[in-house]
């Protein structure tokens, strides 16, 4: 009873929203990273959308045959990717943070040293310089302590430096081993992935339904093989927007990537009508973007880090691939909870299944915009865990939770009301829209619920909770299972959407709790040292 009573405390306190609104520094660190992130993520299905649109205009078996297998391989690609950039971007903003300190540090030391000894030269000592002596060494030992957690963030030894030579040490390239660490790793899964569904082709199009009589599997085939050459660049652009999170700069992925779908939009008509490539044609020109965003976005990172490790050993494979299948077993659970949910709903029958997608789709739309606050509230953590700076590490959490909660309550009323007003959009079916509108209380209401989910996935990864993540989720997810099986066969459509709701609200109860009773990398909120 004591631990519900803590969370209880810990969710009234993330949603004492008064200072959400507070327009200071904390607030424009995360939705400068947050903005940019949410328009990058919903970059890709817009994209998907137009590039669905071209296809259309081939025919309805080509689409049908498209659409089956963007689904193949979306779902081959997110068991691979959702680990990476999660991990990246938390490993990568540690050691970032890390580095800059260091260097900071030294640099500092050096320039001290070297300002007093030519002002003992000319004999003209300035009368400050122990004083500023002084100032430097509390700046590197963090003595400096403020009602505002951010206030001593910055103040490090380049504070003290001209800017001249703080552009110097700006411009120096750094060795981030965990960004060389998940390049390595994105080739490596998109050359696999490549390989398997390019040679499997013909046996997953049918698990996925496409018989092999059916006029789909001949354009499908088609469709897929060409898209898997594009496997490893798509690995590859998504482990270095993992590792430009961990930087904190969501914008320029987010320019490569609108520069890399308008490249496949525009060469959609060309190869698909103009050559006569036909469904192949598109498949191509996605894989192109891919190729070109993937380069684009490698040219800039050479700029900024050096790629080439000092030695192998300085390689974090152990590392990544310890987390990495911790998170992998947390993406399983997810995806098995969404596809039983789905699978029940088609039993049901064709009707059901239909109004059911539709709700889904709409309900699940919020991931997307959260998604952009769990990675701000990610990279901003994991540079405070890193920093030991807990007190920058408390208001993050607690701000991007207060945003989530109010942008999740204001997605309920948009949700509401647009899928009330605007349901005929998806369906004419007077029976559809019926069932439609039954689901629409569950689609609305747990808004705010699903994106403290969401956004409590980024605070959890941004403190390297990982193996929390993982376990705490495959016990929700055993915990839906069973409450999906009950009361889809007691309650039909309505008993599915009570169990995802309940689905969900574990999800948000696993993060409160790992919070609120103060336990792994949040023990300091009890006075505790972190482990």
């Amino acid at each position: 009873m004591t631990g519900i009573k803590k969370c209880l405390d810990c969710f009234f306190e993330l949603i004492h929203c008064r200072r959400v609104f507070k327009w200071d520094i904390l607030g424009k660190e995360i939705l400068e990273i947050a903005f940019p992130a949410a328009l990058a993520v919903a970059a890709d299905p817009v994209a998907s959308l137009i590039d669905t649109a071209f296809i259309g205009h081939i025919g309805p078996v080509e689409l049908a045959a498209a659409g089956v297998s963007i689904a193949l391989f979306n779902q081959a690609s997110r068991i691979t990717i959702f680990p990476l950039v999660s991990i990246t971007t938390s490993f990568v903003a540690e050691e970032d943070t890390v580095a800059k300190m260091n260097i900071k540090s030294e640099k500092g030391k050096q320039l001290q040293k070297a300002d007093m000894l030519d002002d003992l030269e000319k004999g003209a000592a300035k009368p400050n310089a122990i004083e500023e002596n002084v100032k430097l060494e509390k700046a590197e030992k963090g003595a400096a302590k403020n009602s505002d957690p951010l206030e001593n963030v910055d103040k490090l030894p380049s504070d003290l430096m001209s800017t001249n030579k703080k552009e110097k040490i700006k411009k120096q390239k750094r060795h981030i081993a965990s960004a060389s660490t998940a390049l390595i790793f994105g080739t490596i899964l998109g050359l696999l992935q490549a390989i398997f569904i390019i040679f499997s082709t013909k046996v997953l199009l049918g698990v996925m339904g496409v018989k092999s009589d059916s006029p789909m599997l001949a354009p499908a085939q088609k469709y897929l093989k060409i898209r898997s050459i594009g496997a490893p660049a798509v690995l590859l652009t998504l482990a270095m927007q993992g590792i430009f999170r961990g930087f904190k700069d969501t914008r320029t992925p987010l320019y490569v990537i609108v520069v890399g779908y308008g490249v496949n939009i525009a060469l959609d008509p060309l190869l698909i009508f103009v050559c006569g490539l036909g469904i192949r044609g598109a498949a191509l020109a996605h894989v192109l973007s891919q190729y070109l965003m993937a380069l684009v976005l490698f040219i800039i990172l050479t700029k900024k880090i050096d790629l080439l490790p000092p030695s192998i050993k300085d390689l974090q494979f152990g590392r990544f691939l310890r987390n990495g299948t911790l998170l992998l077993a947390r993406v399983v659970a997810v995806t098995f909870c969404v596809t039983l949910a789905a699978s029940l709903a088609a039993r049901e029958g064709p009707t059901p299944m239909a109004a059911f997608q539709t709700c889904l789709q709409v309900w699940l739309t919020s991931s997307l915009l959260a998604d952009g606050l769990a990675v701000a509230g990610q990279a901003i953590l994991a540079c405070a865990f890193a920093e030991k700076d807990y007190k920058k590490a408390t208001a993050t959490a607690t701000r991007v939770l207060q945003m989530s909660f109010i942008l999740g309550v204001g997605l309920a009323f948009v949700v509401g009301i647009g899928l009330y007003f605007g349901a005929g959009i998806f369906s004419r079916d007077v029976n559809v829209l019926h069932l439609i509108r039954i689901g629409l209380p569950f689609v609305a209401a747990t808004q705010p619920i699903n994106s403290l989910s969401f956004v409590f996935d980024g605070v959890n990864f941004g403190a390297s909770d990982f193996a929390y993540s993982a376990y705490s989720l495959v016990l929700v997810a055993i915990a839906s299972i069973v409450s999906l099986f009950l009361l889809s066969k007691s309650h039909g459509f309505v008993g599915i959407w009570i169990a995802l709701t309940i689905y969900m609200a574990l999800r948000a109860f696993a993060g409160v709790w790992r919070m609120g009773t103060g336990t792994g990398p949040w023990r300091f909120l009890k006075g505790r040292s972190p482990p």
